[in-house]
């Protein structure tokens, strides 16, 4: 697959803060690619400098092969966005706001009816669509700002926290969405976020903290690297578990252990058959792969 954004050793500083420091990764197209980062990592900047809504102080940023510092403006119709906070009108109707918003990349007439219709359709909005966005709920209005990035067909959406504050209804329609432009389109997505279950189903996800990277990988390549792996034993006596020689702990009706992979987990079955005869493993999860490479939870901060 090709690289369809590519960074290269991008700096960006406000003042005597290193917001963004010789950050440099590649994102495939077609991929769901996460990038993790407590609020002040330098995630937002980085964002805002692909967007060309902010000046770099260095390096080089690629879009879709187009070198940002040379054509900037043909980035409007390649990106969609989805900001943190929508940025919607909200004394205007969902039509309105979405009519004008297409308006800008040349859709206009029956173009723009289709395409709403069809957005309107898989979103699920249609009844809203005379409402002013001011009189919507949270859920709403974020179903209209998807709908908003997706007008003019890009190849690139960019999610910046989609999901903060949704109903698990709304956040599962949302995501049934992403993933059909995905898979019928090959859209690439750029995704941040503050829940690990969304940022475990990345194809890649790349960690920074202070403007830099501190971890990058595969999400079950990060799990194996900084987490290890957990066994969860069920109906067994503790002092059996205790002769073990492994770190546990009692969850709920289980007592967990933890161990370094896989491979120690299965030595450790082998070896004491005895022991386990009810169990399961599990992988850790991205929320300690987080908290291991950064120090921070990744919710610190994540209401500011």
């Amino acid at each position: 697959m090709a690289d369809v954004i590519k960074i290269e050793n991008l700096y960006k500083n406000y003042g005597e803060v290193k917001a963004v420091e010789n950050l440099s990764f590649k994102v495939k197209e077609g991929e769901l690619f996460a990038f993790l980062g407590v609020n002040g990592a330098g995630k937002s900047t980085t964002i805002s400098i692909m967007c060309g809504t902010l000046l770099k102080d260095g390096g080089k940023v690629y879009i879709d092969g187009i070198d940002t510092d040379v054509n900037g403006e043909d980035l409007k119709s390649k990106i969609g966005v989805v900001f943190q906070n929508s940025v919607l009108d909200k004394s205007l109707t969902v039509f309105d706001n979405l009519e004008s918003r297409a308006a800008l990349y040349g859709i206009l007439g029956e173009g723009f009816k289709s395409r709403l219709e069809y957005l309107a359709e898989i979103l699920d909005f249609k009844d809203i669509l005379y409402r002013a966005v001011g009189k919507l709920s949270g859920g709403q209005r974020r179903k209209v700002d998807i709908a908003r990035a997706l007008i003019h067909d890009p190849k690139i959406l960019i999610l910046d926290e989609p999901t903060t504050g949704l109903d698990p209804q709304t956040r599962t329609k949302l995501w049934q969405v992403v993933e059909k432009f995905r898979k019928e389109k090959n859209m690439t997505v750029f995704l941040t976020t503050h829940y690990m279950e969304e940022a475990s189903d990345a194809d890649y996800v790349v960690i920074i903290d202070s403007g830099k990277i501190v971890a990058e990988g595969t999400p079950i390549d990060l799990k194996n690297r900084y987490s290890g792996d957990f066994i969860y034993l069920y109906n067994t006596d503790l002092k059996e578990v205790e002769n073990l020689g492994v770190t546990f702990e009692k969850v709920g009706h289980a007592i967990k252990l933890s161990v370094e992979n896989t491979a120690a987990a299965t030595e450790l079955i082998i070896k004491y058959p005895q022991v386990f005869k009810d169990y399961e493993v599990t992988k850790g999860k991205m929320d300690s792969v987080f908290l291991t490479v950064t120090g921070k939870s990744l919710t610190e901060g994540a209401s500011k």
